[in-house]
């Protein structure tokens, strides 16, 4: 199984995102994502075996945390990557849940990332050498996206494909209110 943690975005934070993101279709090159796929990672597991499986949905099991409110900022790139992202800020709360997470993981064979924590939402990738000079001239204005609580944060699989990951939802654990 190939895994990862994240938040899921509200309905209405993913019609925003696809509007946005569809004034910048045009852009060459680009592979992108699905709408349904959209998330804030909070960690990425990757091949993971049964007994990890099963030490990782225990461990995340018993971890409790408030519900965090989520800001999505601006359409931006990695550009050394080739990615096109809607940023998220990075608030005490959402570090501190990102933080929570990866200890809950370790246990379990998982090594956190050295790089510090950059919550967004993958929205394109480059199909080939990143060029994203043309997409980043029609990212004019700063996007007004709705502010939304996270309630829970998910454990999906990931399936690779030839156009892209397809996402399952595994395991969906709440966040208890303030």
């Amino acid at each position: 199984m190939r895994l990862f943690i994240g938040i899921p975005l509200t309905a209405a934070v993913i019609d925003e995102l696809r509007t946005a993101s569809s004034r910048l279709r045009s852009a060459d090159g680009l592979r992108w994502t699905a709408p349904e796929s959209w998330h804030v990672t909070l960690q990425f597991l990757g091949n993971t075996n049964l007994e990890q499986y099963e030490c990782v949905v225990e461990r995340l099991r018993s971890l409790h945390s408030p519900s965090i409110p989520i800001c999505l900022e601006e359409l931006g790139c990695f550009e050394r990557a080739g990615i096109l992202i809607a940023s998220v800020r990075l608030t005490p709360e959402l570090l501190s849940l990102q933080e929570r997470v990866t200890a809950a993981t370790q246990p379990c064979g998982f090594v956190p990332e050295t790089r510090p924590f950059q919550p967004h939402i993958t929205l394109a990738r480059s199909k080939g050498r990143p060029n994203l000079g043309q997409l980043k001239t029609k990212i004019r204005r700063p996007a007004n996206f709705t502010r939304f609580t996270a309630c829970e944060f998910l454990l999906y699989e990931s399936f690779l494909g030839p156009t892209g990951s397809r996402y399952e939802i595994r395991e969906r654990f709440p966040l208890t209110g303030s």
